[in-house]
């Protein structure tokens, strides 16, 4: 049987319905990773959980994502791409609802892992769906749109979740994917035509245990690294050999077993491997900054909720600005060239926050934030089609599941790393400030300070060690800025091993076996 190609709907409408249903879909999921961001600090107290437990609320939906997109392509050739996906916007809405009721941290970190089971495969089903509606001469705009639902979540998360949470509360966060929910559900249910399917295949339950392991003891190790001092604990010392163990047996398995759940051939394009790189960045850096700029706006800068998410709007618009004309650049032009303008304009920009002060300008913000959205969407539209430019047709949903994949590990790793390195960069930071904080300091000896900030009573050593902190906090988090722009530096690399594929003509007649 042949792949799905464009316009095998009845009419516009129901070919239109059934890409906003999908669309809906991915934007749900990829808004869901960071809308929560800024409605951390009531959590906090509404559901009685420390700073450091309530980022579980976080990495919980992100690295049960992770695991769940692995046998996305599986799943989908079992059962259908029609049962498939609305099964998983079902359970997602259904988790939200749950989420928005929870009353403990117990509650909301175990419906956010089933949010996350079921939010894994509506990225990359609805952008396999995409790439089956469409030819390659079409597929620069549509990718678009489907880039715009992937990026444009995260970015524009920690707004819509800032207004929410200061004109409600932060149980419309996730209450908020209901109605959309229903209606995606509903269009999906009535329009969407399914593909065929195998009820012959086998899982290979090995190998997705194998991966859930290494993954999930990966995740602990890395969320609770800082607080039990690394490999000076039992704890962390087991779940890295568990982590090392398991995905060690996990390649070995892919690459020995006679039909893995991850198909080797996929692994023989070098375009489609340097796009994993590349996603796996990209995840990093836009998951890691976005976490990284709510709380630095607020707790640092004293900016409301509401002026938090209204802040980080520039990003957004700098993304949907660049997937307006990537797409249609990418088939003019060589897209690298366009990949490299946006990695360059993302590390300009990171370098840029390394300096930043709590009393930056809001122009000034506005207009960094608002370059690093439109590198990001430089580098993801022609990402996504040259990765699939030479993958074979019955490949694209196993391909989707891996891109989705890698931005949900790097998004896991680049929230974890970063809140490790701002969490040993403030002591860090704080004790190297401390050694000036003593009676030989002239300056806090003279006028006001030796009041107000006298170490020798109790009162000027509480002012100090506040001022001390503040200090120390500023610095850690342009370290963290600092690190983020080293890690987009390979990049650059990592483009020009790709091979300038051609988009002009039909996609070649491969038979499909689905």
């Amino acid at each position: 049987m042949t792949a799905q190609t464009a316009h095998s709907y009845d009419s516009k409408f129901a070919e239109w319905a059934v890409l906003i249903g999908s669309m809906a879909g991915v934007l749900m999921q990829a808004l869901d990773t960071t809308i929560a961001n800024v409605a951390l600090p009531y959590m906090e107290g509404s559901l009685s959980a420390s700073h450091d437990q309530i980022t579980w609320v976080l990495t919980s939906y992100i690295i049960a994502a992770a695991i769940m997109t692995a046998p996305v392509g599986w799943i989908t050739a079992r059962f259908g791409k029609r049962n498939f996906l609305i099964a998983s916007l079902t359970g997602f809405t259904i988790a939200s609802m749950l989420c928005g009721a929870a009353t403990s941290l117990e509650q909301m970190i175990l419906f956010r892992l089933i949010q996350g089971v079921f939010g894994a495969a509506l990225g990359p089903l609805s952008q396999a769906v995409m790439l089956d509606m469409y030819p390659p001469e079409k597929r620069g705009s549509v990718m678009a749109i489907w880039g715009m639902g992937v990026m444009l979540g995260p970015i524009l998360g920690p707004t819509l979740g800032g207004v929410l949470t200061d004109a409600y509360s932060w149980r419309w966060v996730f209450y908020i994917n209901v109605p959309f929910g229903i209606a995606a559900v509903a269009a999906l249910w009535i329009f969407f035509k399914d593909n065929a399917r195998d009820q012959t295949l086998k899982f290979d339950w090995f190998g997705f245990a194998a991966l859930s392991f290494g993954l999930a003891a990966l995740q602990l190790m890395l969320d609770r690294g800082t607080t039990k001092g690394w490999f000076d604990s039992p704890e962390i010392v087991i779940e890295a050999c568990i982590a090392g163990v398991a995905l060690y047996l996990f390649l070995v398995h892919m690459f020995t077993a006679e039909k893995p759940f991850i198909p080797r051939p996929v692994f023989k394009d070098r375009n489609f491997i340097s796009g994993l790189v590349l996603m796996f960045v990209m995840g990093l850096v836009l998951l890691a900054s976005s976490a990284l700029l709510s709380p630095y706006l607020q707790s640092l800068s004293g900016r409301t909720v509401t002026q938090t998410g209204l802040l980080m709007v520039p990003r957004g618009l700098g993304t949907m600005l660049a997937m307006t004309f990537a797409g249609r650049l990418t088939m003019k032009m060589d897209p690298r060239i366009l990949m490299t303008i946006g990695a360059a304009l993302l590390a300009w920009s990171l370098w840029d926050m390394t300096d930043w002060t709590p009393s930056i300008d809001t122009g000034t913000l506005s207009f960094v934030t608002f370059v690093q959205g439109l590198g990001m969407g430089l580098v993801f539209v022609p990402m996504n089609m040259v990765a699939f430019a030479t993958l074979a047709p019955h490949f694209r949903t196993d391909g989707a599941g891996l891109t989705n994949l890698m931005r949900n590990i790097g998004s896991a790793i680049g929230v974890s790393l970063t809140s490790t390195i701002l969490a040993s960069s403030v002591q860090t930071i704080h004790s190297q400030l401390a050694g000036y904080a003593s009676p030989f300091n002239r300056g806090l000896s003279v006028n006001a300070p030796s009041m107000m900030m006298n170490p020798q009573i109790p009162f000027g050593l509480a002012n100090l060690n506040s001022l001390i902190e503040y200090r120390a906090m500023v610095q850690a988090y342009a370290n963290d800025f600092l690190f983020m722009f080293f890690v987009i530096l390979p990049v650059f690399g990592v483009i020009w091993l790709m091979k300038r594929p051609s988009f002009a003509g039909a996609a070649p007649k491969l038979e499909v076996v689905e």
